[in-house]
């Protein structure tokens, strides 16, 4: 009996300490998920999805630059500003004068289309005070004319059109003229200026008959005509009448 008792005793005396070691473990800890990454513009998508910039974006994958301007964009403390010409820039520019520039020229050219740092519309009036600005190939002037902003670079003073995108890293702006910086082209090249758009509706001037009233002028004056008409036709009519009467007077 004694012997059960202490068989009891020491069966419960090790669950005790069991549990107290079980206790006594360290708790785990869990590893924190790490950070999403920053969801960064792309470039590329978003010169392809914006309107005319095809040409730009050819000469930018074609030169590598798209991946310089991609990484400075990445770069959330500086930040990217691109100038993007139009189509209708890049075809009035004369296609010898971008053909046979060599791979480090047009490369060149295309570096000289963006300056590396963010900077919205708001900061432009400050630039041009600044000007020249840096480019990543070069320098070139900005202006604030009366809230019309220009970029001057050579031969070439380009106006910006738009805003295309303008969000911290990243901004994006329209030229109509493609920047022709005097360190690529020695001489001007030829530029073919764009036709001129056509008078909008209603600015000409009306023809006569479409003008108000024109039909109503045109009726009184031919009632005025066909009124002359008769007048003069009973004059004369009269006057024959007259002669006859004379004629046969001195018959008689």
């Amino acid at each position: 009996m004694e012997l059960k008792a202490a068989v009891l005793v020491s069966t419960l005396l090790c669950l005790a300490l069991s549990r107290g070691a079980l206790s006594q473990r360290a708790p785990t800890v869990e590893t924190p998920a790490p950070a999403p990454a920053p969801a960064y513009v792309d470039l590329a998508d978003l010169l392809s999805l914006a309107g005319p910039y095809g040409t730009f974006l050819d000469y930018l994958t074609k030169t590598d630059v798209i991946k310089t301007f991609q990484s400075q964009a990445n770069d959330t403390k500086q930040g990217i500003t691109v100038f993007a010409p139009l189509d209708s820039a890049f075809a009035a520019v004369d296609g010898a004068a971008l053909s046979n520039l060599t791979t480090d020229q047009l490369r060149s050219l295309m570096l000289h289309h963006a300056m590396p740092r963010y900077y919205p519309l708001s900061a432009f009036s400050k630039l041009a005070a600044a000007s020249p600005v840096s480019m990543f190939a070069y320098k070139a002037d900005v202006t604030d004319r009366a809230g019309i902003i220009g970029v001057v670079s050579g031969w070439a003073t380009a106006k910006l059109v738009s805003s295309v995108y303008s969000t911290l890293p990243v901004a994006v702006y329209a030229l109509d003229s493609v920047l022709l910086p005097k360190e690529i082209f020695p001489t001007a090249p030829e530029i073919t200026p764009p036709p001129a758009p056509a008078p909008a509706p209603g600015l000409g001037a009306k023809p006569m008959d479409d003008a108000p009233g024109a039909g109503e002028r045109g009726a009184k004056a031919d009632g005025g005509d066909k009124g002359s008409s008769c007048r003069v036709g009973a004059g004369r009519l009269l006057a024959g009448y007259v002669v006859l009467m004379v004629c046969g007077f001195l018959m008689m």
